[in-house]
C-alpha cells in the first residue's frame, strides 16, 4: 500500500492511543536553534498532530506537511484555534513550503516511509541559513517480560520485521545528512495501557491486520494471553527510548 494512505482506517486509534514526547525533546531542539533564527519549524509527515502539539507548546511556529486526507483532517479539527498552526497536504519529497521558509524540519515517526536522497534536497531548499533537521523516533524497549511476549506475538505478523528494521536503520539517517555532523539524542518514557488501551495501541499500527482480516483474531488472542500473564493492577506498560538524529545538512 502507498504509505501516504497507510493510516486512514486508524486515525482514530492514533490519536487516542499513539505516545507523545518528552518535553525534552522540544527544549534540545530549540537550544540547537541559533538565537538569531526564528521559532518557525515544519513538521514533516505530521500526521495526526502530536509532534507538532509538543512543537507549539514549546513557542514555535508550525507547518505540518501530511499528505493522508484522514490524518491531516485530525491535526487541522484538534489545533484549529491554533493560530501558529498551519497544514498542508504536501509530501515529504515535495513539501510546497516556500524556499528558506523555515529554522526547524522535523520528522517524527515518519522518516522510515521517506526517501532520504529527495528529503536531502527538499529540506535544505526549504531550511533557513543555519537551520537544524532533526529525525525521531520513540522505540519499545524490550526490558520487560511483558514487553517481550508482545514482541514475539508482533512478529508473527508478514510486514512486522521489516517496518521495525526501517525504523532502526541508522544507514538511511546518515544517508540523509551525508558527511555532516550528526548527534543522537535518547530522553525516556512509558504509556501504562488497560486491555482497551492496549488493543487501540496495537491496531494504530499499519502494519496490523483489522478485525474481520486474515490474523487478526490469533494476534489479539496471543496479546490477551500476554495481558493476562504479565499485568499489574489491570495495567501493562510500554517503555521507550526517543531516539534524535540533529544536526545540519
Amino acid at each position: 500500500m502507498d504509505a501516504t494512505r497507510r493510516f486512514s482506517n486508524r486515525v482514530a486509534e492514533y490519536v487516542e492511543f499513539r505516545p507523545g514526547y518528552p518535553d525534552g525533546v522540544f527544549s534540545a531542539l530549540a537550544q540547537r536553534l541559533s538565537p538569531e533564527l526564528p521559532r518557525v519549524a515544519a513538521d514533516i509527515g505530521a500526521g495526526t498532530g502530536i509532534f507538532s502539539r509538543g512543537l507549539l507548546a514549546h513557542g514555535f511556529e508550525v507547518f505540518a506537511v501530511e499528505p493522508n486526507a484522514e490524518m491531516r483532517a485530525a491535526a487541522e479539527a484538534s489545533l484549529a484555534a491554533e493560530a501558529r498552526f498551519h497544514s498542508g497536504g504536501g509530501r515529504a519529497e515535495a513539501s510546497a513550503l516556500p524556499d528558506a521558509s523555515v529554522a526547524l524540519v522535523s520528522a517524527a515517526q515518519s522518516f522510515h516511509w521517506f526517501d532520504p536522497e529527495q528529503c536531502r534536497r527538499e529540506w535544505r531548499r526549504i531550511l533557513m541559513p543555519g537551520g537544524i533537521v532533526a529525525v525521531i523516533w520513540n522505540e519499545r524497549r524490550l526490558g520487560s517480560s511483558f514487553l517481550q511476549a508482545y514482541e514475539a506475538a508482533m512478529r508473527a505478523l508478514a510486514e512486522y520485521d521489516e517496518v521495525h528494521r526501517r525504523q532502526r536503520d541508522r544507514g538511511t539517517v546518515r544517508r540523509l545528512f551525508e558527511a555532516q555532523p550528526l548527534e543522537t539524542l535518547e530522553y525516556f518514557h512509558q504509556q501504562t495501557f488497560d486491555w482497551r488501551g492496549l488493543r487501540g495501541r496495537v491496531l494504530s499500527s499499519s502494519y496490523v491486520p483489522q478485525p474481520g482480516a486474515p490474523g487478526h483474531d490469533e494476534l489479539m488472542g496471543a496479546l490477551r494471553q500476554a495481558y493476562e500473564a504479565h499485568q499489574h493492577g489491570g495495567h501493562v506498560q510500554f517503555d521507550y527510548v526517543t531516539r534524535v538524529h540533529v544536526g545540519r545538512l
